[in-house]
Order: C-alpha cells, then structure tokens, then sequence
C-alpha cells in the first residue's frame, strides 16, 4: 500500500498500513457477507446519518504491500486529462456540485473549480452548498431521494456514506482510471459490494484536542498523556482566569461529539475487539467501561465548570478562533479546522497545537483517525455531464486538484491520493500529527470500523455537555439508536 503521508522528500507509509490492518482485524470473526461485516466508513464531518444498506468493504489482500509515492506523478496516467484538454467530445458542459457550507470549504471549493476549468475550458461547474451537521445530512438524503442532487456531491464516506445505500443510488466509478491512485485506506470506505463510488475530497485528519500553545508556554504547562493530566491542565487555565479551558460550540450541533467520537483509540486500546463485538450486537456503549468514557469526559467538563459561556450557541468558527486567539486553552476537534483557523485567526495560524485525546492509560497513547469525505454521482446523471463529472473527480485524485486544495487554505492532514504530497510549511497543528504517525499510533475512528453510528448522537452529546443528561443514561439512549440503526441497516444480529 502507498502512503497517505507524504511531505517534499519524506515519504510515510506507515499510516495507510495501520488503518487497513485495523480494519482487517475488525472484519475478522464474520465470514457471512450479509451479516454487515464492519465496513469502513465516516469522514472529517462528524455528522448523523440514516438508514440503508451496508456492504462488505473489506480491504484488498494487497493492501498492505507498501510503494513509492514520490511527486509529481504523471496525472494522465490516473486518467486526468492534460491542462487545457477538453472533455465531452469538447462541447460545452455545465455540472454542478454540492459540498458543505464551511467557509473554508467554499474557499477550497471555489480554488478547485477555477483550476479545474481552467484545465477544461469547455466545462463549467456551479456551485451549491448545503449545512453541515444533522439539517445537511437529511437534505441531501432528501435530495438523492427525490432525484434533485447535483450532478456530483460530497458527502462523508463509511458508515454515512454506507447510510446512502450506494448500489441503490450512486454510480460506480471502479473502471474510472483515477482509482488507481486513491489511497487504499480511502477507497475501502467509499466502495460497496464490488465497487468504488467516490473521489477524495479533502485529507485525512487527526481527532483530539486543539490547544493554544502560548497558553502552555505561559503557564507552564505539557501535553496531557491521560485525562486526568487534562484536567489538571484546565484546571491551571480556570485558576489563571484568562481563558476557558474548554471550549464547546453546541451550536453547531455535530462538535458536540468528539469527546465521544476522538475517544476510540482509548476504547481500542482496552478492548481491541470492541468495533467487531458492537458490530454484532455483543458490545454496547453503556456496558463497556472504556466506551462510556467519551460519555463521562462530557458531563466532566460541564460539571467543572470549564466551559466557555456562549458554549450553547458558539458555532464551529467561533470556537476555531476562540484557540487560536487564547480566549480558550482547549478545543476538540479535527485536524481540518486547519482551513478554518487560517480563516478566523489568519494571524495565529501558529499558535494552535494538537494532541490526541487522552485515555486512562498513558502507556496506550494515540490518535483516532479519521478518513477524507467523497465525491458521489447521483444515478441519472449521463451523457456528457457524466463525463465532465468523472473529470472532476480525477481532478481531486491529481497532484493538479491536491495543489488547487493546498493554495486555497492550509490542509489538516495528508491526502488519500498516492501521487500527491503534502507541502513542506505545514501548521504546527499537522506537524503534530504527523508525530503520532510516526510511531505508528493511530486508531480508525468507529465510523471505519463499523457501519453503524447512530443519527441522535449529535443531540445526545449536546444533551450531556449542556448538563440536561448524565452520562449514563446518555449511553443507554444512544446504544438504543444504534440498535434502530443495525436493524435498518438490517445487519444479522440485531
């Protein structure tokens, strides 16, 4: 297998080797193809998802034999056509895309299609854009079901995109060239079945904590190695009375889950067959110590006191901002905020840090990863728009289409295409996951390991850090969607 990191000179293949032998594992124990075998799935929007069909997508027995990934690759030979090439028989096409409404993600959005034109003069591409979260989720569900999607939209892989019932109502891309040089640990969470359905759409990023580093200088604090070093370090930042330990953006419903969702390396690391048992129905978030946990991290940090006061309607932005100017020591999040700090606090690019979520243990330090969202094509789509479309995609999976994401805001994480790198002057937020790659501890988030993740989570996390719902009950309730899931999914067991 290639690697997914890769800087100017550098290249790491450890990480692509980690993830796919993590997912290898979690699909062990089931040979039955129907019975919902883990499949790979989620990506850096930590959404809700709602039922479908799931599919097998163990990874390929080949997967793990390392190759170069040097820069510069030919991009004609993953199937993108040389700058200024026309597509379609060089008629004039118009297509359009739908992607999330995060402002740095329009900025991306915005840079890719002006490049992508250029290459393609006789194409044109609208774009259109969608909430994140839950209201995003259900419209393009919405959407797909109606038959009003875009011509090409993105959407999260694994267990959402999973949620889609892509041999329903996506098209395969499997015989597109530009597959050739997807990351194998991406294309394991886009594929169905037989086949792949999407193109890369962003990086993989790291799950955890961001935290303001002159914050830690100044108070004279280190990098936590469990959590109650991290309660420590808020409590230091409570008593300095200059920031809030804590920040939380409830507003923005979906990042109320990441102590739970950042938390899966920990849950690994205590029980390493955690993700094939939930899969089954034999493990459950309220009966097992360890996954409860992300649960109690939640009603901790309100019951201490640590958050900030605008936590209920703070939004994404807000709380990117908040630690990257100090007004917060802490922020759980992914790594993709990257795009969104150069955005709101362009002037403190370099003073957000990154560390994994700590655990109970400090000797079972690591990151939960999670993969890149996709780039789908609804079915209907034909003809030459269907043409231009695949072009797109094999824009993204180009060094042309990694460069265009790379101009336009920093990226968190590496790409999930073999021929790109990542730039040398990366943020100190990158560099840090980096270093848990390095050593090779890196967990997949539960959404690639498993295809069932509730669609309440969201709510229920909001729930517990706002002090309405204590943990446990939390857990229960939300092991109670999940079981409604499974049974939609219609995964045996359950």
């Amino acid at each position: 297998m290639s690697s997914v990191l890769n800087r100017r000179g550098r290249p790491r293949r450890l990480l692509a080797v980690t993830i796919v032998a993590a997912m290898g594992l979690a699909a062990c124990g089931d040979d039955d193809d129907d019975a919902g075998e883990p499949a790979d799935s989620g990506t850096p929007e930590t959404t809700g998802e709602s039922p479908a069909g799931a599919a097998d997508t163990t990874a390929p027995s080949d997967s793990t034999a390392p190759s170069d990934t040097t820069a510069g690759g030919d991009t004609t030979a993953g199937g993108e056509p040389g700058a200024g090439e026309e597509v379609a028989g060089g008629e004039e096409v118009e297509i359009t895309f739908l992607t999330n409404n995060d402002p740095a993600n329009v900025t991306t959005a915005e840079a890719v299609i002006a490049a992508f034109e250029s290459a393609h003069p006789n194409v044109s591409v609208q774009l259109d854009t969608r909430p994140g979260g839950a209201e995003g989720d259900n419209l393009v569900k919405t959407r797909l079901a109606t038959g009003d999607m875009a011509d090409v939209f993105e959407y999260n892989s694994g267990s959402l995109f999973q949620a889609l019932g892509p041999e329903e109502n996506l098209q395969p891309v499997t015989d597109q060239p530009f597959v050739a040089d997807l990351d194998p640990a991406f294309a394991d969470v886009v594929s169905a079945g037989e086949d792949v359905y999407g193109a890369p759409w962003g990086t993989f990023v790291g799950g955890g904590i961001l935290y303001n580093k002159p914050i830690y200088e100044e108070l004279g604090l280190e990098v936590p190695t469990t959590w109650e070093e991290f309660m420590a370090n808020n409590a230091a930042v409570a008593e300095a009375g200059s920031a809030a330990p804590v920040e939380q953006t409830y507003g923005d419903t979906w990042t109320s889950q990441l102590f739970v969702l950042a938390d899966y390396h920990n849950v690994q690391a205590a029980n390493p067959t955690f993700a094939e048992d939930y899969t089954n129905n034999q493990a459950k978030y309220a009966t097992t110590p360890a996954a409860l946990r992300g649960f109690e991290h939640l009603q901790e940090v309100n019951e201490a006191d640590l958050l900030n006061e605008d936590f209920a309607s703070a939004l994404f932005t807000d709380g990117v901002a908040a630690v990257g100017t100090g007004a917060a020591a802490h922020y759980p999040m992914l790594t993709f905020a990257a795009g969104a700090l150069a955005q709101s606090a362009p002037d403190n690019v370099d003073d957000v840090g990154f560390f994994a979520q700590p655990g109970d243990d400090p000797e079972a330090v690591g990151m939960t990863l999670w993969v890149p969202s996709g780039l789908y094509v609804p079915n209907g789509v034909e003809g030459a728009k269907l043409e231009a479309v695949h072009a797109f995609q094999a824009f993204l999976a180009s060094p042309e289409g990694c460069e265009a994401q790379v101009g336009a805001v920093p990226v968190g994480g590496p790409f999930a295409v073999t021929t790109c790198e990542l730039p040398a002057d990366v943020l100190p937020m990158v560099e840090d996951v980096a270093s848990y790659v390095d050593s090779g501890a890196v967990t997949p988030a539960l959404e690639f390991l498993s295809p069932i993740k509730g669609p309440a989570l969201e709510q229920i996390t909001v729930e517990v850090g706002s002090g309405i719902r204590g943990a446990q009950e939390a857990a229960e309730l939300y092991d109670e969607d999940v079981e409604k899931q499974a049974q939609q999914l219609g995964l045996e067991g359950w």
